[in-house]
């Protein structure tokens, strides 16, 4: 059967529609480059002064150093957590698994200040009693990031299960395979690629993360979106220009990662 191709004004109105989506973020590499103090378009010379800024001032370094830390971990234990639940639901089916899914899916659904206001008096609470994971620490912020990116890997991962054939999960009972090497010889096989997917996306959603972080951060952990965020505050500092560019190709550079990823599984399904 032949399969109908998009003609050329529905080519021409997507393409015009991508670059309208595309210029506010295209407009922020030029004014990275300009030598003047305050954010605006270069005029007639161009500067790298903002870049070598961020590499002067310590404080763009460590920020990126600990929302890189926070990210690596977060997305990891949301990984995890959501690879525990979503292969529970798959493997034993219970009764109530839609009422499962729904209540780990509620922080995607309640609104982000409330999630927010009830991680901050977790962790104000949790502060009193020791001083590793609590208000402004940096595992802190990992409790609260991976409560509100563990929904998006959940899905994910129930995605990629949905996909499995049960069958060859009863074969492998039926051979008497163990649950632990059920789980690690045959579906975590089979769902490997959508693992990657959540755990790139978790990792994006934590880097960039910065409603919750405003709540449960002060001095202490200061991630680069809170950053970026008190620059824009106190001083339109150009050098948020400069690290948004860096950070545009970081994220450029994850999806990539995600369609090779992507490509290599429907190859590998195929």
């Amino acid at each position: 059967m032949k399969q109908a191709r998009p003609g050329l004004f529905a080519l021409l109105l997507a393409a015009l529609v991508a670059l309208f989506l595309l210029l506010p973020i295209v407009a922020v590499v030029p004014v990275s480059f300009t030598p003047a103090r305050f954010l605006s378009m270069p005029s007639g010379s161009w500067s790298l002064r903002h870049y070598q800024a961020l590499i002067d001032n310590p404080d763009w370094g460590h920020s990126i150093l600990l929302s890189l830390r926070i990210g690596v971990v977060s997305s990891l234990c949301a990984t995890a957590l959501a690879l525990a639940f979503g292969l529970g639901i798959w493997m034993f089916q219970p009764r109530f698994a839609a009422v499962l899914v729904g209540f780990v899916l509620l922080p995607m659904i309640v609104p982000p200040v409330v999630s927010a206001m009830t991680l901050y008096f977790l962790l104000t609470a949790l502060s009193k009693v020791n001083d590793l994971v609590g208000y402004d620490t940096w595992l802190g912020v990992v409790l609260a990031h991976t409560v509100m990116i563990a929904p998006f890997a959940v899905v994910l991962v129930l995605v990629a299960l949905a996909q499995v054939d049960r069958r060859i999960d009863l074969a492998a009972r039926g051979l008497g395979a163990s649950l632990t090497q059920r789980v690690f010889m045959v579906i975590l096989p089979n769902i490997k690629f959508g693992v990657i997917t959540a755990l790139l996306l978790s990792f994006v959603l934590s880097w960039e993360e910065i409603g919750v972080t405003l709540f449960v951060t002060s001095v202490n952990a200061i991630t680069l979106p809170r950053q970026m965020w008190m620059g824009l505050r106190d001083n339109i500092d150009p050098a948020i220009a400069a690290i948004s560019v860096i950070l545009i190709l970081i994220t450029v550079a994850v999806l990539a990662v995600r369609m090779v990823v992507t490509r290599e599984g429907n190859a590998a399904g195929g």
